[in-house]
């Protein structure tokens, strides 16, 4: 088997939810350098028109939606969209989030809180893969990869909503491959440790990063190509027998504070 091949996306269409800054915007800057036509889709239209337009002048395929991952309605349009552009969905990259950075205590919260974070983090990722899993099948090719996170796993303070919700996740993402698997569709999760992203830079201070790092073997925090590069891992033929699996990419600790 030649090597180039493992990771050639040539031909491929890949959607990205949240793609137009962090660790979305790496993954449309990675799948499109792998040869994929990139749907870019952000709450923001700006943003995701801006990275969209830096691939094309790159040379690469991509195009850009605004979306509300939040609207059922937003979530068809933006594979209609997808579907009439580049003619299928091979990919699709379940980015968009929200919640989390120790911001959850349960005495402060409400139940519409509890809804919007899962709306998000779960029933839309839920619904993208109904959408467009008919595609994949058609198509020949279907890799579906989820960004979850550590704190699916960890447990931390004023985390119980955001933890819960990406580890419901994870254990879609694990019992789903049993449903597409014979529709030649795989299902995969990445779970970012503390990734260098402009969301964590709101919270991060050096004594912060300190902490983290007496828990990192590798000893740096995460960067976005770091991420993207497990993406990309799912997304290509190299792994054309996984699916059902969460991968932690987290520098082999946890990066959780005393």
């Amino acid at each position: 088997m030649e090597t180039d091949s493992l990771f050639d996306l040539t031909g491929k269409v890949a959607v990205v939810t949240g793609g137009g800054d962090g660790i979305g915007k790496g993954c449309c800057e990675i799948l499109a350098a792998a040869g994929a036509s990139v749907v870019v889709s952000d709450l923001s239209p700006e943003k995701a028109r801006a990275v969209a337009q830096a691939i094309s002048e790159s040379g690469g395929q991509a195009a850009s939606v605004a979306c509300d991952v939040m609207r059922k309605e937003d979530l068809e349009a933006l594979i209609d969209f997808t579907v009439k552009r580049f003619g299928t969905v091979n990919i699709l990259v379940n980015n968009a989030g929200i919640g989390g950075g120790g911001r959850e205590n349960p005495f402060d919260i409400d139940l519409e809180y509890v809804e919007r974070i899962y709306a998000v983090n779960l029933f839309a990722p839920w619904q993208l893969c109904r959408l467009a899993a008919p595609y994949m099948k058609e198509s020949g090719y279907g890799s579906i990869v989820n960004i979850t996170s550590m704190s699916s796993v960890n447990t931390s303070p004023s985390m119980a909503i955001y933890g819960s919700s990406k580890a419901a996740l994870n254990h879609m993402a694990a019992n789903l491959a049993f449903d597409y698997g014979p529709m030649g569709i795989r299902i995969n999760c990445v779970g970012p440790g503390a990734t260098r992203t402009h969301a964590l830079s709101t919270v991060l201070t050096p004594e912060i990063e300190r902490r983290m790092l007496a828990h990192t073997p590798l000893k740096r925090l995460g960067e976005v190509s770091d991420i993207a590069g497990a993406v990309l891992y799912f997304a290509s033929p190299v792994s054309a027998w996984v699916s059902g699996q969460v991968l932690m990419v987290n520098g082999g600790g946890v990066q959780t504070l005393d």
